[in-house]
């Protein structure tokens, strides 16, 4: 035995050998990690700090891409790999989404908590890459937001390079600026010789968790030249050692760009510097008192990543060294600084002397960057202004001068915090012959006049300077000057030049050549500009033209002051055409931007011209003042069928609403206003639409809209009211699923002393819906009752009477009793209106009411729902009436329980015979301690009550069944819809009720938005104890779907699981569950959503006693008093015949007149607002199209009480329905062939086709 395991071994251990060797060529360490792909599948390239051929990271997967924490004191503080914390509701701390995916699921890098205290620093590190090229640079979103109001500090995020002597030196530096979003930038690797790790550290003092994040990671143009198998280097390009091919302008410009020092070799006759050994024969001696320095970082500082670049150029190190210029300690006393070349010898314009450079300026302090040539006079023939980033450019200067020259480079220094200008690698070519002789001493040239307005006010769309002069150069072409305005901010090799012939008159900016090193876009940008107004549009023409199918791409992009850079505004990409049709024409709105921005165009050609030519002229800065407002015939009130009237997207936000034609409230067809939850490119939090400033307004006045939301994840609609010193309160707010049906909500706006603006908030806290917005009218005067009041942020126009005032709070701001959360929201932060009904506030006997607006009304009987909560020892009485404007009120509802830490639904039917009422909630103390009643969710339907026992068809809303907001309990919600409605998720063919398209049911679909798994909690009201009670419902789930259906009961906090649903597949099939309990309970349908598919449910019925074998198992349960629906009854038939006589008088009077022709009607009463809303229907639960009955179904028969067992379906019967007579039919049906009884109340049931 054991010789036969030995050998067993001995084999295994060969395989493994064998397996071992056989791994592929592609795969060994030295061709891992270079940047390439080896190996067809690329496999050489994974977790290499990016994973595959898009060498990207976004942490999706649990190897982090070989990302690891480095953090000295990881405890306290250290990266982690994290997902968005919270559930439905906005997380207080960290990014509301990954970048990656835009969703609650996704993953991303963030740091963990820190107490406040001393500094920490926290460190994620790569693993180890292979050398990388001068072009090699990191593109990253990151975050950054001061959630918890600490400060970020000075150096919450940075980056650095880690070679194998453990020299750290650091590579980029982000403003740090609290900004509650993702932001986008560039690490500008360059040039490493050696294997190295990236390392990204956060250093605070205090914060919460997550407020510091990355994700999607892209590494771009980091591989060396590749060899060409078999092939010579095309023509214009050299060869170098390793392989590979570069440019002849790559060569003898102080770059390795070959990887092996190739193209730096023979530069025989240039004149390099890289300030190694000393300033060679450059001269720091200036008469300014601020002065350049030949220094390295490791000097300059190695403890504050702020001070200094960082780096040098020639060695891309900490040590290596370069001269500098930056404020000094003592502090600014002069703004400029310059140093020179020796004398050189005159040149001409066939042999130029040709200068390279690069240069480093970042942070506020750089003002800008100039080359002078000083001969028989001074005068500019090079300049860069401003700051570039962290990174060193590329900057190519010919010099023509007829005279002995010297070069001086001056650079301008402002006094801000941090930030400087560095130059290095300084080569002159051939051509710069040294000179013995002595020049002539320059003139100067006159100095440029002083500004005539603050740097604030320069370019801000006011003319704040007797002639305008303040506005002349800000890139707007119609100025005389204004398209010098352009600079060009390229540091690739393409960039922006101006074209202007004096003759023609003719400008425009163009795309051409530029000495640039990185592989980036050509940019140009105006100065700093706005704020700017909510009409602000930016003008332009542009072509892309040339010889070849597809010429480029050019966009435009903003940069804000705070938020930094932005995502594009606009995009081309292609050709345009030919001749007079190659100039297009863009009319690009800008809106309201409350900081400074610069706008930039960004382009890059395939080729250069004259293949390829990219062209803008015309550029034009429309309505942009601040200030300026254009009318709207409507004002706020507006349908968006064309443009937005008085209101504008605020592009502070994250995400803009979009028009969306085919789904409106209007016609049907026409335009709303949308955000899409579920759009993979939206991320952040809010979204927002802001009125135009609006006048102080003595009197109240209504905001009333349209508006849906829609999907098992929605997120939130917030209408807040903005005040004129940028408070914002909630006015109204709603979130969750609602349904994909219009709504109509009004919100009061009370008088307002000072300028005020209305804004709608989209709060994206959920992934999977769509927010909509219609129909919004402002008219002054009171909001009409609305029909639906969550009291939050409102009233609704309640008031209270009686000994104890109703008072509006929350579980928050509750002191002494009352619940906990409210029932909309479901937390602490939701409102209610409560009354306190202990003996010391409300004696037994004493009464308090709250009483509702009037109402119009109606020859309908409606049905009012509310949720209400009563809490601790005889906590006294609850009554609702309705109370007509004249006569007696009638009672519709009581209850006198202490019914527990819980909220309860209650109902009653309102007949108010065309009478106007109003509903009373009176609540009678009873001498009770700490004890309360409290009321939310009131609800007007306008349908009758359903008996708690009857079944819900779901045509006419979702009766008493109610998703939970309890984000402990469930993360996602059912939806009530249509297959003819819903365009976005898999729906059934038809619902079970109506067998039709129209007919409608509850869903939970599945999508990638949101995590599988995750679940949806449908409850009941709450239900007496029983010892039998049927539950029927029927069910939907196709083979297709991964989804499961559980049925629970829900009592004392428990679930206990009734019914599992995994394997359903098929049409629609019932289910009746027998249901008992000892305690009160409640019925949960819970939805668990899988990878695809959908599930749904339709009439939902449960027999209150009876068990599923029709067995009476409990006698009368008791509820609320409802018998004032009789005396309400009573009193409707009096008022009808009262109003039958009237009208029988009236017609007997009127009738010659009723025969007597008649002429057009007379116009209608205006509507304020702009539009008028009289075509809309007001049942707010039903969609516009009327649904017919149907008769040839089963279940619009009325055959809906059909007991059938779990494993199949009723709907292979094919019931004929013949006539129905409304009285009580004890007859019982049997079919011939099963089992199946049917409860009658019909002349005649025929089977047939079975």
């Amino acid at each position: 035995m054991l010789p036969w395991r030995s050998s067993a071994l001995a084999l295994l251990l060969a395989l493994h050998f064998v397996a071992g060797s056989c791994a592929p060529i592609c795969q060994t360490p030295e061709r891992s990690c270079d940047f390439v792909c080896d190996c067809d599948d690329c496999v050489d390239e994974q977790d290499c700090g990016y994973s595959g051929r898009g060498f990207t990271c976004d942490f999706e997967a649990a190897g982090m891409c070989g990302w690891a924490d480095q953090s000295l004191n990881a405890p306290v503080y250290g990266w982690q790999r994290r997902q968005r914390e919270g559930n439905n509701a906005l997380p207080d701390s960290g990014p509301t989404s990954d970048y990656s995916t835009g969703t609650a699921a996704g993953w991303f890098m963030g740091v963990s908590a820190l107490a406040s205290g001393s500094l920490s620093t926290a460190v994620l590190i790569s693993p180890e890459m292979k050398q990388s090229s001068p072009t090699c640079r990191l593109r990253l979103r990151y975050f950054l937001w001061d959630s918890g109001h600490v400060g970020l500090g000075s150096t919450p995020l940075w980056a650095s390079i880690l070679r194998h002597d453990y020299q750290d030196t650091v590579v980029w530096r982000p403003e740090a600026t609290s900004v509650r979003g993702w932001r986008e930038d560039t690490v500008f690797l360059g040039r490493v010789p050696t294997g190295f790790r990236i390392r990204l550290h956060s250093r605070r003092s205090g914060g919460q968790r997550g407020d510091v994040a990355v994700d999607q990671l892209e590494f771009l143009d980091c591989a060396l030249p590749l060899p060409l198998e078999g092939q010579e280097c095309p023509l214009g390009m050299t060869q170098c050692a390793r392989g590979g091919c570069v440019e002849q302008r790559q060569l003898c410009d102080g770059s390795d760009d070959c990887g092996d020092g190739t193209d730096e070799k023979t530069c025989d006759g240039y004149k390099v510097c890289d300030f190694e050994q000393d300033a060679c024969n450059w001269d720091l001696r200036s008469f300014s008192k601020l002065k350049w320095g030949r220094t390295n970082q490791v000097n300059i500082s190695d403890m504050d990543p702020l001070k200094g670049p960082g780096r040098d150029h020639s060695n891309n190190s900490a040590t290596g060294h370069f001269l500098y210029v930056t404020v000094p300690d003592a502090g600014l006393t002069s703004d400029w600084a310059v140093f020179q070349s020796p004398p050189l010898e005159p040149t001409d314009a066939a042999h130029p002397c040709k200068m390279v450079m690069y240069t480093h300026q970042f942070g506020p302090r750089s003002g800008g960057l100039s080359v002078l040539v000083a001969g028989s006079e001074i005068s500019p023939v090079w300049q860069r202004g401003g700051a570039l980033g962290d990174v060193w450019v590329k900057a190519e200067v010919d010099i023509v001068a007829h005279s002995i020259f010297q070069i001086l480079i001056v650079a301008a220094v402002r006094n801000f915090a941090y930030g400087g200008i560095a130059v290095d690698s300084i080569a002159l070519s051939p051509e710069c012959r040294l000179s013995s002789g002595n020049g002539t001493v320059p003139s100067f040239p006159k100095p440029p006049k002083h500004p005539c307005a603050e740097p604030e006010k320069m370019c801000d769309f006011h003319p704040d300077c007797a002639g305008g002069e303040d506005e002349d150069k800000c890139g707007d072409f119609s100025s005389s000057q204004g398209s010098s305005g352009w600079t060009d901010a390229s540091i690739g090799s393409q960039g922006w030049v101006l074209h202007r012939n004096e003759t023609t008159k003719e400008e425009y900016l163009y795309v051409s050549e530029a000495p640039g090193q990185q592989l980036t876009e050509a940019q140009t940008r105006t100065p700093l500009l706005g704020p700017s107004g909510p009409a602000c549009n930016l003008s332009f023409d542009f072509a892309l033209t040339g010889n070849l199918d597809h010429i480029g791409h050019l966009s435009v992009r903003l940069i804000d002051s705070l938020l930094g850079v932005r995502p594009k505004l606009w995009e081309f990409s292609g050709t345009t055409a030919t001749g007079e049709g190659a100039w297009l024409h863009v009319d690009l709105p800008i809106g309201v931007r409350r900081d400074r921005f610069q706008l930039a165009f960004e382009a890059r050609a395939m080729k250069l011209p004259p293949d390829a030519n990219i062209r803008v002229q015309n550029v034009r800065f429309v309505s942009c003042n601040d200030n300026y407002f254009p009318a709207s015939p409507t004002g706020l009130s507006c349908n968006f069928e064309d443009g937005l009237c008085g209101w504008y997207q605020d592009h502070s936000a994250d995400f803009d609403w979009e028009v969306m034609d085919g789904m409106d409230h209007t016609i049907g067809i026409g335009r709303s206003l949308v955000v899409d939850m579920w759009s993979p490119f939206l991320r952040g939090a809010f979204g927002r639409l802001v009125s135009y400033t609006q006048l102080p307004v003595a009197s109240d006045h209504c905001l009333s809209f349209f508006y849906k939301l829609h999907g098992p994840n929605t997120g939130t609609l917030n209408v807040k009211l903005l005040s004129s010193d940028g408070y914002e309160a909630v006015i109204w707010t709603r979130s969750a699923a609602q349904g994909n049906v219009w709504h109509e909500a009004h919100c009061p706006v009370p008088h307002q002393l000072t300028n005020f603006q209305l804004l709608f908030e989209a709060v994206r806290s959920g992934f999977d819906g769509r927010v909509a917005i219609d129909d919004v009218a402002f008219v002054e005067g009171p909001c009409a009752a609305p029909r639906v009041c969550s009291f939050e942020g409102q009233r609704c126009g309640y008031s209270s009477s009686g000994q104890v005032r109703w008072l509006h709070r929350s579980g928050r701001t509750a002191t002494l009793t009352g619940p906990r959360t409210d029932h909309t929201l479901e937390t602490e932060l939701g409102f209610y209106m409560l009354v306190n009904t202990g003996q010391d506030f409300l004696p037994s006997g004493g009464t308090s009411v709250l009483n509702s607006p009037v109402r119009q009304g109606n020859a309908k009987t409606e049905c009012v729902h509310f949720w209400y909560h009563m809490g601790g020892a005889n906590p006294g009485s609850l009554t609702l009436y309705m109370k007509p404007v004249k006569g007696q009120r009638v009672k519709i509802f009581s209850d006198s329980l202490n019914q527990g830490d819980v909220w309860r639904h209650g109902n009653g039917n309102i007949s108010s015979a065309l009478v106007d009422w109003q509903l009373e909630f009176e609540v009678v103390g009873a001498g009770g301690k700490d004890t309360h009643v409290a009321v939310d969710d009131i609800f007007l339907s306008a349908h009758p009550c359903e008996d708690r026992a009857s079944k819900c068809t779901l045509e006419r809303g979702m009766c008493s069944w109610s998703n939970t907001q309890n984000v402990n309990a469930d993360k996602l919600d059912w939806e009530l819809t249509s297959r003819e409605a819903e365009s976005h998720y898999p729906t059934p063919p038809e619902d079970h009720s109506l067998g039709t398209e129209k007919g409608h049911f509850l869903y939970l679909p599945s999508s990638n938005r949101t995590a599988a798994y995750e679940n949806a909690q449908l409850l009941s009201p709450h239900l007496p104890p029983t010892k039998g009670t049927c539950l029927k419902f029927w069910a939907y789930k196709p083979h297709s779907s991964d989804s499961q259906l559980r049925v629970w009961r829900l009592s004392q906090g428990r679930l206990h699981q009734l019914l599992v649903v995994s394997e359903l597949g098929g049409p629609w099939k019932r289910f009746d569950v027998n249901v008992t309990s000892a305690e009160e309970y409640q019925i949960v349908f819970e939805g668990i959503k899988g990878t695809s598919g959908v599930v749904a449910l339709d009439d939902i019925e449960y027999t209150d006693g009876v068990n599923c074998g029709n067995k009476v198992t409990d006698g009368t349960s008791p509820k609320g008093d409802m018998s004032g629906g009789v005396a309400a009854a009573v009193i409707v038939v009096l008022l009808l015949i009262g109003t039958l006589i009237a009208l029988l008088v009236y017609y007997l009077r009127t009738r010659q007149v009723a025969n007597a022709p008649t002429g057009p009607p007379p116009p209608g009463p205006s509507v304020g607002g702009g539009f008028s809303n009289d075509i809309y229907e007001p049942d707010l639960t039903q969609d516009r199209v009327n649904i017919p009955v149907v008769q040839n179904h089963p279940m619009a028969a009325g055959f809906n009480n059909v007991p059938v067992s779990v494993d199949h379906s009723y709907d292979k019967y094919n019931v004929a329905f013949v006539g129905c007579k409304m009285y009580p039919c004890p007859l019982t049906c049997t079919h011939m062939d099963s089992n199946i009884e049917l409860q009658c109340c019909t002349d005649v049931v025929l089977f047939t086709n079975y």
